[in-house]
């Protein structure tokens, strides 16, 4: 009835794969499929690397869970840290982790995948 995920263990699994990854991250869905409309995707980055400039989502959020991140719009950037939720804007952007960092994405899908 209830589903409970362990963040702490699940953000430990995947920074070990981010670590394997030749990406240097690794993510997983925790929730949501092509019929839902919220989709949350746990992302793990080992510092240093990055998720380059990509277009935004539509209606997101993004939470870090650990580690520092740099987030990146244009020319303007934000240091993130665990415990910061960012709105995340209808732009372009980017995401420096720093340190070994886990995020959490949080996107309003409305059925579209």
């Amino acid at each position: 009835m209830f589903k409970v995920v362990d963040l702490e263990t699940l953000v430990d699994e995947q920074l070990a794969l981010a670590y394997e990854a030749s990406s240097g991250r690794h993510s997983v869905t925790l929730k949501g499929d092509h019929h839902e409309d919220l989709r949350q995707t746990l992302i793990a980055i080992a510092g240093g690397n990055a998720l380059h400039e990509h277009d935004s989502p539509g209606e997101a959020t993004l939470q870090v869970l650990r580690g520092e991140i740099t987030f990146t719009v244009g020319e303007g950037q934000m240091a993130l840290g665990a415990g910061d939720l960012l709105v995340i804007p209808p732009a372009r952007h980017g995401v420096q982790a720093v340190t070994d960092c886990a995020l959490l994405l949080t996107v309003a899908t409305r059925g579209e995948r």
